[in-house]
């Protein structure tokens, strides 16, 4: 549901996002939001699918739960996970803006431990938050998929190093077939079929 409100509500974010992130120093500030090239190959990844439920781990001020929510139908849900209750508020108030805070879940605290008590199943998983315990809400988090699923983490390319681990890890999935696709910051793409 890509309606002219929820293009006008993240086209603000997008420009905001970029220039708050040019003259902030601390990094905690900074939005980090998702590259628009990202955002729409993800969007079309989760329209192919028809995905259900959706999990974000990092929500940030919701730039892409805005895009995830606006990729489900309207019965669909995103779940997403923010440690910073500050970003969670502007988040909160972004997806009412764009219409689309019916759609989404918001959850505060750790992505790990929120992740460990998450029911499944879920169509998608989009990993856009600390790269260095991605593994571990990975594992957590493999057996609460579908059997059609897709798991996509953004900073791949521009975070090599810090990625790596979770990489490793997405590719000794079994049933599982990777790809990495150099748009914005590189987005890699897993996925299984039934």
């Amino acid at each position: 549901m890509m309606t002219p409100r929820v293009r006008a509500v993240l086209e603000e974010l997008e420009a905001w996002g970029q220039e708050n992130d040019r003259v902030q120093t601390d990094r905690s500030r900074k939005m980090l939001n998702l590259e628009r090239e990202s955002a729409e190959l993800v969007r079309a990844l989760i329209v192919g699918r028809k995905a259900r439920r959706v999990l974000e781990i990092g929500t940030s001020n919701g730039y892409s739960t805005i895009w995830l929510a606006a990729s489900i139908a309207s019965r669909a849900r995103v779940f997403s996970i923010e440690r910073n209750a500050e970003k969670q508020k502007m988040a909160k108030e972004n997806l009412e803006r764009a219409g689309l805070l019916d759609r989404t879940e918001l959850l505060l605290g750790d992505a790990t431990e929120i992740s460990a008590r998450l029911e499944g199943p879920f169509d998608v998983i989009f990993f856009d938050a600390d790269r260095f315990s991605a593994p571990a809400q990975l594992s957590l988090l493999v057996p609460k998929l579908a059997p059609e699923a897709l798991i996509l983490a953004d900073n791949v390319l521009s975070h090599p190093d810090e990625i790596a681990g979770y990489l490793a890890a997405i590719r000794g999935l079994p049933d599982f077939e990777h790809t990495i696709v150099p748009v914005g910051k590189g987005l890699s793409v897993a996925y299984r079929t039934a």
